[in-house]
């Protein structure tokens, strides 16, 4: 049984358009200095964070589960289908017919399981089996964060 948890539903993207945004060079965190001219690079989502636009999906987060990992509820997430993944990646998983984003733990392994884990501390890891419907979807390689809501 999975206790309650953020899901993430998966939309496909349309990367064929090139939109090019002017991209500040360096932004700093602490005092602005007022001699820098900031616009020097141009970014493109479709060039810039999307490296493999055939397996690329788009998901908006649905939950409060990986809140201290920075993901809230209505972020959007890029996800890679192609990237391995590794121990510590956030994942979409796709369990029990769920779509779900969470830490992957691969620690326990040789104990002949593995771990979901949330960032927020009121939500418990889903421990993974052998025997449960299982599937690595993606691993989330960007996120998206809409600060004005």
């Amino acid at each position: 049984m999975i206790r309650e948890m953020s899901k993430i539903h998966i939309i496909k993207g349309e990367f064929e358009k090139s939109l090019e945004l002017q991209l500040a060079n360096s932004i700093k965190a602490g005092f602005p200095s007022p001699a820098e001219d900031y616009r020097h690079d141009s970014l493109d989502f479709n060039r810039d964070l999307i490296k493999h636009p055939e397996a690329t999906f788009y998901g908006r987060v649905d939950g409060d589960s990986m809140v201290e990992a920075g993901i809230n509820d209505g972020d959007i997430a890029i996800i890679d289908r192609s990237v391995e993944p590794e121990d510590g990646d956030v994942i979409v998983a796709f369990v029990n017919n769920e779509f779900t984003i969470k830490y992957l733990d691969l620690s326990h392994k040789a104990d002949g399981y593995i771990e979901l884990r949330p960032a927020n501390a009121n939500y418990k890891p889903i421990r993974i089996h052998d025997t449960d419907n299982f599937e690595v979807w993606g691993v989330v390689v960007w996120t998206i964060h809409n600060w004005k809501k």
